[in-house]
């Protein structure tokens, strides 16, 4: 069964900007893995570290089971994602149990490090498959096969200094819209800390419009998650584009 990994940096960082892909490649029959690298502790102004920590599980946990995709632990604390030894052995060694044929993760660059340093980690990760002589931890044995990356969109589709950013595939997500709301919804911790931290005036309402603005760019869907593919060396066959080939009309690449 082909197998998309989603690896993002934060419990509903998949919600904003991959689910509805996630979505439709499960309705194409796929096998989906789900993926905080942090375990989001510093998501909150009120309520304690090792509270909230439990808590942002269980409403990773909720969003997956809604979903029916694939839940796996994370490896960090907020704003301790680090591009490191231990952080990269651990999740080559998780990369290589799921096998993905497509692995989507954030932009390389990203309006934070935590977003960024997932990045680095998961192209990382998936480019060290096939080592037989890669130490990941613990030892799983190296896996054949291509896999293909996606990047999200970053945060605001631009870099951060303001440098636009357009995807080079659009996926019309409007039928998965309120299936991706539903399992954002079930991050309710976030809520009161995204309105007070980054002035969002409404945590649902934001992602719609954001869905919606990629939409806009793509000339054609009124809501969209933008994707940019990897380059296939050390990876995939120069041509392979399974986002395009699995989900037709779904996928526009200008």
């Amino acid at each position: 069964m082909p197998t998309a990994f989603a690896i993002a940096a934060h419990p509903d960082d998949i919600e904003f900007v991959m689910a509805g892909t996630l979505l439709l490649l499960q309705q194409a029959g796929w096998d989906i893995h789900y993926m905080n690298v942090a375990n989001g502790c510093c998501g909150s102004t009120v309520i304690g570290r090792d509270e909230l920590i439990e808590m942002r599980r269980a409403e990773a946990q909720e969003a997956c089971r809604l979903a029916g995709f694939r839940f796996h632990d994370s490896l960090a604390n907020d704003m301790e994602i680090m591009y490191d030894r231990p952080t990269f052995f651990r999740l080559a060694a998780i990369v290589r149990e799921v096998a993905p044929t497509v692995v989507l993760t954030h932009a390389p660059i990203d309006y934070m490090e935590d977003h960024t340093n997932t990045c680095r980690l998961a192209v990382s990760a998936a480019f060290a498959r096939g080592m037989p002589n890669f130490p990941c931890d613990p030892p799983i044995p190296a896996i054949s096969g291509d896999v293909t990356v996606y990047h999200a969109q970053p945060h605001g589709n631009c870099t951060p200094l303001m440098e636009p950013v357009r995807p080079s595939h659009y996926v019309d997500v409007g039928s998965q819209m309120a299936q991706k709301t539903a399992m954002l919804a079930c991050h309710r911790s976030q809520k009161l800390w995204l309105d007070q931290s980054q002035g969002l005036d409404s945590y649902l309402v934001t992602m719609q419009e954001l869905m919606r603005g990629v939409g806009r760019l793509s000339g054609r869907f009124e809501y969209a998650e933008g994707w940019r593919k990897h380059l296939h060396l050390g990876f995939c066959a120069e041509n392979a584009d399974p986002l395009a080939e699995v989900l037709g009309e779904r996928c526009y690449c200008p």
